[in-house]
């Protein structure tokens, strides 16, 4: 399962390979849709700053444990795994992580419901994002020849905010929407985390769905919405969708290799045999099935994360797109194949040792947009990745903050406006850690040639948000 979030402040936690970033392309200019243009000039009221549902805000004693019940926990998933590789020797990195974060009694995930407290999200910080998210899809389903109806999925939903600010930006662009027929579907197992988003979207007013084996839950949003919630994106029915997956992939279990003078090995878990009821990292006497079947010839890195999970779940949104249409959106922590080591633990907003305490922080590693790309390879087009301050300005951050600050009446408003707009922009806060990448069908990015379509003569035009943007 996702986390509800990730951490700020880890620019630097991962180191890089030594390898540079792949010079820039030049990009066309981007005009916005007219419509986008002036939800961007627009003065809507101010969502504040960002508030959580009420069921969240449980007495600080009750939500906070005790460093001594904390330790409790944290020895049972240890003395759980003590066992297990006591019986069956050293388990992967990937497996290690199930452990940790999903173990059905004691992971970090499923002891907190998916709501995390070691870390924070882009929707929380301003709404800024939200509303530009809200407008990419809007912009690409105009650019596809707006569809009589379209599916928003998002994967991993967190506390619903990202999915209101988007269905915010829907309502006001409702005379656009007009003749679309607009349904939201949620991916989310927690059944936690999927009371809070009702409880964010539509105010608590759901319904089970037992008569429906793929979705468990259906609502209605506070703007007049279907809402529909599924366990597997395989449930969500087919058709023409646009998919949101924001912080999801990262919180995906990796298989970790190192490079040795045999070859290839993996990294594995084990107990550490000079201090018992410790772990530690050993490699693979020998190369493991991962090994055999992740490591691409061409590799020239000396340790690599590969994310299986992270893959097989872009093909199936990449079929999807290419049988239905529509588009994908993946924002994360990642690169281009150029980092290493990149596998880090989060507690209490800070760096944490990822085999201390097993079940009390949340891990993660950056996203490998190199390795998505090669699963989508001959299904879809891609794009990015592209830093998430290029992403946000090419989509008129800046205009949208100026409007906002025009119409904000006190200094607190100001303030927080600035500093959420510096967290989300500032290169050496969540500017350039994060990433945006897309999924798209071929015939969006790349005009058929005149011999297959010889009528055709416009240009194509360029995707919002990887593209320079015109507001002229």
């Amino acid at each position: 399962m996702a986390p509800a979030g990730r951490r700020l402040g880890d620019a630097g936690a991962a180191p890089a390979s030594g390898a540079t970033e792949r010079p820039a392309v030049p990009q066309p200019v981007m005009p916005l849709p007219p419509a986008c243009r002036a939800l961007l000039a627009a003065a809507p009221r101010l969502a504040g700053r960002r508030r959580l549902p009420s069921s969240l805000l449980a007495p600080l004693a009750a939500r906070l444990r005790s460093r001594a019940g904390g330790e409790e926990e944290a020895g049972g998933v240890l003395r759980h795994l003590l066992l297990k590789l006591r019986a069956a020797g050293p388990v992967t990195v990937a497996e290690y992580m199930r452990e940790a974060l999903t173990n059905p009694g004691q992971g970090y995930y499923t002891r907190r419901g998916g709501v995390g407290e070691d870390f924070v999200t882009s929707p929380e910080i301003s709404q800024i994002f939200g509303e530009l998210i809200g407008i990419w899809y809007i912009s690409e389903w105009m650019a596809m020849g707006k569809q009589n109806a379209f599916q928003l999925v998002e994967l991993g939903p967190g506390t619903g905010t990202l999915t209101d600010d988007i269905l915010r930006v829907f309502n006001q662009l409702a005379s656009l929407l007009s003749k679309c027929d607009v349904s939201v579907h949620l991916v989310e197992v927690s059944p936690k985390l999927s009371a809070i988003q009702a409880e964010m979207l539509t105010g608590g007013k759901v319904q089970s769905n037992p008569e429906n084996k793929s979705a468990y839950m259906k609502g209605i949003s506070k703007t007049g919405i279907p809402i529909y919630w599924y366990r597997d994106i395989q449930d969500v029915p087919q058709g023409y969708s646009f998919y949101l997956a924001h912080e999801f992939l990262d919180a995906l279990p990796i298989h970790k290799f190192q490079r040795t003078e045999k070859g290839w090995h993996e990294v594995l878990v084990d107990i550490d045999p000079e201090v018992p009821d410790q772990l530690r990292f050993v490699l693979s006497p020998s190369r493991t099935p991962a090994t055999e079947n992740f490591i691409q010839p061409e590799e020239t890195r000396d340790h690599v994360e590969v994310c299986p999970e992270a893959g097989v779940l872009i093909q199936r949104l990449a079929c999807r797109i290419e049988k239905d249409g529509g588009a994908a959106l993946i924002a994360d922590y990642g690169h281009d194949g150029t980092k290493t080591d990149t596998f880090r633990g989060f507690r209490n907003h800070k760096l944490h040792d990822v085999l201390k305490a097993p079940g009390t922080a949340d891990l993660t590693a950056d996203v490998d947009f190199s390795y998505l790309r090669k699963m989508a390879e001959g299904i879809t087009a891609t794009l990015g990745p592209i830093k998430q301050r290029e992403f946000l300005k090419n989509m008129g951050i800046d205009l949208r903050l100026q409007v906002l600050l025009q119409n904000s009446r006190d200094s607190a408003t100001h303030e927080q406006l600035l500093h959420s707009f510096d967290m989300l922009m500032n290169p050496k806060k969540m500017g350039d850690c994060f990433h945006f990448f897309a999924l798209l069908p071929y015939h969006r990015v790349v005009r058929p040639t005149k011999k297959d379509n010889p009528q055709s003569k416009s240009p194509l035009p360029p995707v919002a948000g990887f593209s320079e943007l015109s507001l002229k």
